[in-house]
């Protein structure tokens, strides 16, 4: 037995297991071994082996019968366990909610021994309030304040709490038999609200948020509330505006206040509000004030600059401000705050803008052309110059003396950068400082003032100065003079229509303006295309000629 489980060792494989049993059987290695090889006697091995497994096996069944019994037997009494376990658990859950009964039943009793309580005490308290209030009463009647209440410094809230309940007992009182001491009670009202202002001032002057919160819990009951408030304001601001930048100084100084003002106040939603209103209609205001006044009459341009500028940060400054919480409708309250400042200004912002705008256009061409020694012609308008018009496009024939340009166009891409220049300023002011309601015909205006300067005092301007300098047909001179004003021209219109496109189109895009817009373009498109045709038959034609001669 002991040969065999030491056979059966792991891991255990069948060839290797006759192998080794052959080896241990006494004739039964091969047959060049040192021993002589005995078939029977190993047959015999094998079969007395096969015997032994066989007892082996039946012994080990017998013990894997017995462990399935005892495991099945265990497994019956552990269920039967469980289930004592079940009972039990339910009866103890049956105990934990009768408990839970008893403990409602007892809570029941108890609130309601708690209100009974209450509406016994709560009277005996207002009663007990009734008589101290009494006895203070008597001392303001008597003239005679021995309470240690109002000769304390250090209980002057509790001081406080009783006088403002006094002031509001003393206004019910006939005024004819408590004159005395009802003026007693106020001047005792006012010097306490006076002591609770000035020990908030200097408690936010020392730094004292906690000491300021109660003061300020204090006070609130206070008519001189307000004044509290104004006096934190006012404080708050002292030494905030050290840079040239108010703007900036501004929105520093809300976040910094804004950071502790929820620690001193009950409604520090409405405290920041009167701030930011404080420094707006001040502030704000007066600083605005002083940079329009001064040049609003007497330089136009620097009054817009300064408008658009000052507008322009005073909105960035209403943006940062959004993210506070300043009570239900903040974006209102700004909108209002804004347009109390500019509203004087912006009323008439448009016609300051076009009178610059026409002002400045006119200088800029006007200096180009004295550059040029050029008296500007007059260009006729009305019947007759349309007759001509007419019978030129018609006939391709000169109607008027030719004149001498000496190669000069009269076309200046300086002079077109001015004015696009201007006008893309006037633009972009005009987008920020016009009412949406306004907008697109504020930019029709600069529009239009655009196209009589660029368009027809300039472009349409050369065009008929080359017109006239084209040599007659029968001339002998010819010259592809008139070709340079159209290539100029061109390249001028190209900048114009990006202008159109770029700085136009998105103020009127969404509005009938549009449409007049576009007309009007294509008027001055159709117009100037008539006069480069024109010109360009009738240098066609002097050329054709001069070549044939």
């Amino acid at each position: 037995m002991a040969a065999t489980a030491e056979l059966f060792e792991e891991p255990f494989v069948a060839d290797e297991y006759i192998e080794r049993l052959a080896w241990r059987t006494p004739g039964g290695g091969s047959k060049g071994g040192a021993e002589t090889f005995d078939p029977k006697r190993l047959l015999e091995q094998f079969v007395n082996h096969i015997e032994e497994l066989k007892m082996i096996d039946e012994r080990i069944q017998r013990k894997v019968e017995k462990l399935e019994h005892q495991c099945q037997k265990e497994a019956k009494e552990f269920a039967r366990k469980v289930q004592e376990l079940q009972k039990s658990n339910q009866i103890a859950f049956q105990h934990f909610q009768e408990l839970d009964e008893h403990i409602s039943y007892v809570a029941t009793k108890v609130c309601h021994l708690g209100d009974q309580l209450e509406g016994v005490n709560t009277p005996r308290q207002r009663a007990v309030e009734a008589q101290k209030l009494m006895t203070y009463f008597n001392e303001f009647l008597d003239g005679n304040l021995q309470s240690d209440v109002f000769n304390n410094s250090e209980k002057i809230k509790e001081a406080a709490d009783i006088i403002q309940k006094l002031h509001l007992i003393a206004q019910e009182l006939p005024f004819d038999r408590f004159a005395e001491v009802k003026s007693k009670i106020a001047s005792k009202y006012h010097d306490l609200e006076h002591q609770l202002i000035q020990e908030f001032t200097s408690a936010q002057r020392r730094g004292e948020i906690s000491r300021m919160r109660e003061v300020a819990a204090v006070l609130l009951h206070f008519k001189g509330y307000s004044h509290c408030v104004d006096v934190y304001i006012n404080q708050c601001q002292e030494g905030a505006y050290m840079r040239n930048d108010i703007f900036e100084d501004s929105a520093l100084l809300c976040q910094r206040v804004n950071k502790e003002v929820g620690d001193i106040f009950s409604n520090p939603e409405i405290i920041l509000a009167k701030l930011i209103q404080n420094i707006f209609e001040i502030k704000i205001q007066n600083f605005v004030k002083e940079h329009l006044e001064e040049c609003r009459k007497s330089d136009a341009e620097q009054y817009l600059k300064n408008l658009y500028d000052l507008y322009t940060r005073t909105t960035s400054l209403s943006g940062k401000l959004m993210e506070f919480n300043l009570g239900t409708d903040k974006q209102t309250f700004l909108s209002k705050l804004i347009k109390s400042i500019f509203i004087t200004y912006l009323e008439n912002y448009i016609d300051v803008e076009i009178g610059y705008l026409k002002s400045r256009s006119s200088v800029i061409l006007q200096r180009y052309y004295d550059s040029k020694n050029h008296q500007k012609r007059p260009i006729g308008s009305g019947g007759i110059q349309d007759l001509k018009e007419r019978i030129r496009q018609r006939t391709n024939l000169p109607l008027g003396p030719s004149i001498e340009t000496h190669g000069e166009t009269f076309l200046a891409q300086e002079v077109v950068v001015n004015l696009l220049q201007e006008t893309k300023h006037a633009f972009e002011r005009c987008h920020k400082l016009s009412d949406p309601s306004d907008l697109p015909k504020n930019a029709f205006r600069i529009f239009s003032i655009l196209v009589d300067y660029l368009c027809i005092e300039h472009i349409d301007y050369a065009l008929e100065i080359g017109l006239a300098a084209i040599p007659s047909p029968d001339s002998r001179n010819a010259n592809l003079y008139f070709l340079d004003v159209v290539h100029q021209a061109n390249t001028i219109f190209h900048l114009f229509d990006k202008q159109f496109n770029d700085h136009l189109m998105p103020l009127v895009s969404s509005s009938p303006k549009l449409t007049e817009c576009l007309q009007k373009k294509k008027e001055i498109i159709e117009q100037m295309e008539v006069k480069l045709d024109t010109g360009i038959d009738r240098s066609a034609d002097s050329i054709s000629v001069h070549i044939r001669r």
